[in-house]
């Protein structure tokens, strides 16, 4: 190329970068991180790859090899998808099994990175694709182990897994699973695939299926049995090298991953610009000396990492009482108890300021939220915590109590139970005035746990809406803990709201339940009362948790299956916080305005 020509062609490529318009970052295509291979200390990714993610229609981001966990943690924020590429051996030490002679390259440094980002991945939910080592990574960092080298320790006849003619060209063709995700991903029963190997998956993972066999027996693709939560798709092959020549079959799986990671995408999109609150947790139970919530695996369902990882920003701390004797020196006990307990919630905040703030109203989220913190609010959870001391209520008012649940399993002195025989029939004489007076200090009155009686009662003779601050639908499910239509429809007419929950016996009697159920829940009330009086409540550390959402860092898959079915943005806001703020704010301008 002589100088003239370098300069005209330099000039067209700067005419060409000035013409180029920066998209919005809502349009922006979603972000896959790459997997890099590791080839004598430098981090490698063929172009293959990176091309198949553009044609597919997402962006590559390379993940240079390393095992830095605070910058890896820092990738993953930008991230809507992980693409694991193939690459040398992995040490069977990691699947409890000697090194056979077979065994090919390893690395341990490579072992560790391509662990730590699937386990980053799943546990931000995020859609994960896996290309050969890939592929076999997935399976064994769920419990799965791999065959070192199918020549020597497979004794049936095999086919040829390292092809001599192009990659981009099929070597044999491999029989997809009828009733699998791969096979309504491509409309296909059999595809002609390339093979490079001679590592390959052997016992498979608890909870995945093999989604297609080559003829030989050897597995080419998983998935998970479920298709609950994020979308994990995992290929023996070399889809990259055929998706680069045109192949139709192979592009459409890299356009199958790219919009899932939309699908995410959107979800962390929609999570910026709303308020996502889970209504009801019982982590305090587990409150101890050395616990810490700002530990991510601490024993519990809920921590400040687990809640960044599943884009929720509030919770509500429940300080609660299991039902007791009610002498006056048991309830002298259980005032002092609940006390002890919200002062072990506001500990934990102090301890961790830096990332969490205590909120007493709406105002205080807004304003932790757009100062990058989490919220906690605290709830009581049994009104036994008062005895029979009504000062309390203001006093606890004042300690930062939000709501109250006025019962637990089992009666106490302001109401009958769900559980057990009535002994008030419904709220007793100090339970009305319990009622009035959490009115009057702008304390959610929360008939979770309490007898239709009671409901009703409440309903009566509360002047500021109320709340369910986790109950489900009875119609679905029949149990005392739920609410009927008619329940629904009378927390909708006083303009409060029910928080769906996620605890398995209310969610279904008839079979193991999942996120699919909380789904049909939410959905079914907001069918029959509107999406103005619907939230959710996990109770979680409460026996709360479901396959799909079993911690705070799945809430995001609510979010996930909701616009899967169609709900607006504007539905999604109000459910996941939206009509919660709303009745606490209602709430506490009738004590406002009762005390002018």
């Amino acid at each position: 190329m002589n100088k003239r020509t370098y300069l005209s062609d330099l000039t067209a490529l700067r005419e060409f970068c000035d013409s180029y318009t920066l998209p919005s970052s809502r349009n922006r295509p979603p972000l896959i991180g790459v997997s890099a291979n590791l080839e004598e200390e430098i981090s490698t990714v063929h172009n293959d790859y990176t091309n198949s993610i553009i044609a597919g229609g997402g962006i590559p981001v390379i993940l240079p090899v390393h095992t830095e966990l605070a910058v890896l943690e820092e990738m993953f924020s930008s991230l809507d998808g992980l693409l694991l590429t193939g690459g040398g051996d992995i040490n069977p030490l990691f699947y409890q099994e000697e090194p056979l002679p077979g065994l090919g390259n390893l690395s341990a440094l490579r072992d560790q990175y391509d662990l730590m980002l699937l386990k980053m991945a799943y546990d931000r939910q995020i859609p994960v694709f896996g290309i050969c080592r890939g592929h076999q990574v997935i399976n064994v960092f769920f419990g799965g182990t791999l065959y070192q080298d199918i020549y020597s320790q497979i004794t049936s006849s095999l086919l040829k897994h390292r092809q001599a003619v192009e990659g981009n060209q099929g070597a044999h063709y491999i029989e997809i699973a009828p009733d699998s995700k791969l096979k309504e991903i491509l409309g296909q029963e059999k595809i002609l695939v390339n093979t490079f190997h001679h590592e390959s998956n052997k016992d498979i993972a608890p909870g995945f299926r093999v989604s297609a066999s080559s003829s030989d027996g050897i597995q080419e693709a998983l998935e998970p049995i479920s298709d609950i939560g994020p979308q994990i798709l995992s290929v023996q092959w070399h889809p990259e090298r055929m998706a680069v020549a045109n192949n139709r079959t192979m592009i459409g799986l890299f356009k199958y991953f790219i919009g899932q990671a939309q699908l995410y995408k959107h979800c962390k999109q929609l999570h910026t610009h709303i308020y996502t609150i889970d209504s009801h947790v019982d982590t305090p139970l587990f409150f101890t000396e050395n616990f810490s919530i700002a530990e991510r695996e601490s024993g519990t369902k809920v921590s400040l990492p687990k809640m960044q990882e599943g884009l929720l920003d509030c919770i509500f701390m429940a300080a609660y009482l299991k039902q007791g004797e009610r002498d006056e020196e048991s309830l002298r006990q259980a005032t002092e108890r609940a006390v002890a307990i919200i002062n072990q919630i506001k500990q934990q905040i102090e301890a961790n300021q830096e990332w969490v703030g205590l909120a007493t109203c709406p105002e205080d989220l807004y304003y932790l939220k757009k100062n990058g913190k989490k919220t906690f609010f605290i709830g009581i959870e049994n009104g036994y915590a008062l005895g029979r001391n009504i000062r309390n209520i203001a006093r606890f008012q004042k300690m930062g109590v939000s709501y109250m649940t006025l019962c637990h399993n089992g009666n106490n002195g302001i109401c009958d139970s769900a559980k057990g025989e009535p002994e008030h029939n419904g709220l007793s004489k100090f339970g009305q005035k319990v009622v009035q007076e959490m009115n009057r200090t702008g304390i959610m009155v929360d008939i979770s746990h309490a007898s239709e009686k009671t409901f009703y009662d409440v309903i009566r003779i509360s002047r500021a809406p109320v709340i369910a601050s986790h109950s489900s639908a009875r119609a679905l499910c029949d149990h005392p803990r739920n609410l009927d239509d008619d329940q629904l429809r009378a927390i909708a007419s006083v303009k409060g709201v029910v928080q769906v929950c996620l605890y398995e016996g209310f969610l279904s009697q008839s079979h193991r339940p999942t996120l699919k159920d909380v789904i049909q829940h939410i959905d079914y009330m907001v069918n029959l009362i509107g999406d103005d009086y619907v939230g959710i409540g996990s109770d979680f550390d409460g026996g709360g948790g479901i396959e799909g959402c079993n911690g705070s860092n799945q809430m995001v898959n609510i979010t996930r299956e909701l616009l899967r079915i169609g709900y607006s943005f504007e539905s999604i806001k109000k459910i996941w916080g939206g009509n919660l703020l709303r009745v606490m704010q209602a709430v506490q301008d009738y004590a406002a305005k009762k005390r002018r």
